[in-house]
């Protein structure tokens, strides 16, 4: 049976009730903040994970991605919910760096060839960072990036340093606007 409402705004309530902690948190860029939204919280849970996917599989077809995927580990549910929302392309996920043993390989999963259009994705966007180190690992591999999507945006200017980056459009599935409107620095 369908849940209620439509997939944004389970998603929302999903990472308002399960991701959002309200209290001064270090950041990975090294900033400071009096909120921190830990996505994964919400989108391995049966109900966020299901808005997700729903969202995502539209993200991919839209653009025509034929591989989703990003750094690990932000990215690695993100890009398993595409699958599971009905998506038509495979899953992918970039290591930090290239393993030393097995086949070396940075990008792991069903290698990307030429033809593959990849569409990455993130958890949560503050300086965009690791979304650009993902970007910047497909582009020394020679693959297409025909957007980028995250969960959740900060709207800390990470979107625009994502764009800039990657050449591709950049879609934010939710804000902090939407999660924590009411926040002190909104």
């Amino acid at each position: 049976m369908p849940e209620p409402g439509n997939a944004k705004d389970r998603l929302v309530a999903e990472l308002r009730r399960h991701a959002l902690v309200i209290g001064e948190v270090t950041l990975t860029s090294g900033k400071t903040a009096s909120y921190y939204v830990d996505a994964k919280r919400a989108i391995l849970r049966p109900a966020g994970f299901k808005a997700l996917g729903e969202l995502l599989a539209v993200e991919v077809e839209r653009l025509g991605a034929t591989a989703v995927g990003g750094l690990t580990m932000g990215a690695d549910p993100v890009a398993c919910a595409a699958l599971a929302g009905g998506a038509d392309a495979n899953a992918f996920f970039i290591r930090k760096e290239a393993k030393a043993h097995g086949l070396q390989r940075r990008v792991e999963g069903p290698f990307l060839g030429d033809a593959d259009r990849c569409l990455v994705v993130e958890d949560v966007v503050t300086t965009g960072g690791s979304t650009v180190q993902a970007i910047e690992a497909l582009q020394a591999e020679g693959r297409t990036i025909v957007g980028v999507v995250s969960v959740l945006d900060r709207l800390a200017g990470g979107g625009e340093r994502i764009e800039a980056a990657g050449g591709a459009p950049y879609v934010a599935l939710t804000t902090i606007d939407d999660v924590h409107p009411d926040r002190p620095e909104a």
